[in-house]
């Protein structure tokens, strides 16, 4: 399997020295154990065949970066790694640049592009899809203690196990969970929270727990509240715990129950001076190789040539061996309603 890969890896690499665009980009991507995988095998490889630089940047997610920069007149960043339940919202403002798709190059079984990558993948037309990942959480097995968590309801019930619970603060995943752990089937919770009651509901829900909430910004936290003792149970994107057990060996246990799926999209920032450098990197950060490296932190590729690659070993730490027991983030359903919930959930925040 790493011969096969190496030698594909070799092919793609002289394939791309002879469509070589001069400059430098500003990558933007979330770091960790996942910015690591990205640059060893998307950037790094790109770097190379074609001799050009890339800058690369961390950051925590959202839009707002994004949107300061284009309505300042002052684009910073070119390619930027975003979530799918923000890429609708930042799509629909005209915060991005639209991909078409010709940039993209066949599968290396030679299928074309449109038929290769799955069809979430290119639902949005400022992006391509990268990874299928998930938000779930996780437990340290050392400190959890006699009472182990199994299910989305128990991370609600700070009665049945003791303890902080850390969240990623937005409402986003956090609203969506609390009517799940009240008892609405996953396949309404959208219907519902589109909905005043619903709204108040889910508030209502997360309010049972907030005085034991442990809020973070960047996934790089939940790891290491889990490490230290700081939260019992944490929200994690799940490549982030993956790491933490594959590499680090810390005796974390992952719960998919409700974990909330999505993907990552590269795209390009409105406004953007290198954009055709830009379109260069994201076919080559998409094409069948470097998408078969992301299961290495046990995220799932969004092309079926890749998927072809992948170690039959890491399979099961893929989100997507977990379908059945999630729900799809709804973007359309963020990008209509993200606004008016973020306020709302800031507010709910300072009572």
């Amino acid at each position: 399997m790493i011969l096969k890969r190496l030698i594909a890896t070799a092919a793609l690499a002289t394939m791309l020295c002879g469509t070589a665009i001069a400059g430098e980009l500003t990558v933007v991507s979330f770091g960790g154990a996942y910015g690591a995988a990205q640059k060893e095998h998307m950037l790094d490889p790109w770097v190379k065949a074609t001799g050009n630089k890339i800058l690369s940047e961390d950051y925590s997610g959202g839009i707002a970066e994004i949107k300061a920069q284009v309505e300042a007149n002052n684009v910073q960043w070119d390619v930027v790694d975003i979530e799918v339940i923000d890429l609708e919202r930042a799509c629909s403002e005209g915060l991005l640049e639209v991909i078409p798709h010709s940039i993209l190059k066949p599968g290396d079984d030679g299928v074309a592009a449109k038929d290769d990558f799955v069809p979430a993948a290119l639902a949005n037309e400022c992006g391509v899809g990268n990874i299928v990942w998930t938000v779930l959480y996780a437990y340290n097995s050392e400190k959890i203690g006699a009472v182990a968590p199994t299910s989305i309801a128990d991370f609600f019930d700070t009665s049945k196990i003791a303890g902080k619970r850390a969240m990623r603060k937005r409402p986003q995943v956090n609203l969506e969970w609390a009517l799940i752990a009240d008892g609405v089937e996953p396949a309404k919770v959208y219907e519902l929270l589109a909905t005043e009651a619903g709204q108040k509901r889910a508030f209502a829900k997360l309010d049972t727990i907030k005085a034991d909430i442990v809020w973070f910004d960047s996934w790089s936290q939940a790891p290491q509240l889990l490490n230290d003792g700081g939260a019992a149970m944490a929200q994690s994107a799940n490549g982030r715990i993956f790491a933490a057990i594959q590499d680090d060996k810390k005796p974390f246990k992952m719960v998919w129950d409700a974990h909330l799926y999505d993907l990552d999209v590269w795209a390009v920032v409105k406004g953007s001076k290198n954009k055709d450098l830009a379109f260069d990197f994201i076919a080559s950060a998409t094409s069948t190789i470097p998408l078969s490296g992301m299961p290495d932190v046990a995220y799932g590729p969004t092309r079926k040539s890749s998927t072809a690659l992948v170690d039959p070993a890491v399979v099961p730490n893929l989100p997507t061996s977990h379908l059945d027991e999630g729900l799809k983030a709804d973007g359309i359903f963020w990008a209509d309603y993200g606004e008016s919930l973020g306020e709302k959930f800031n507010e709910w925040l300072l009572k």
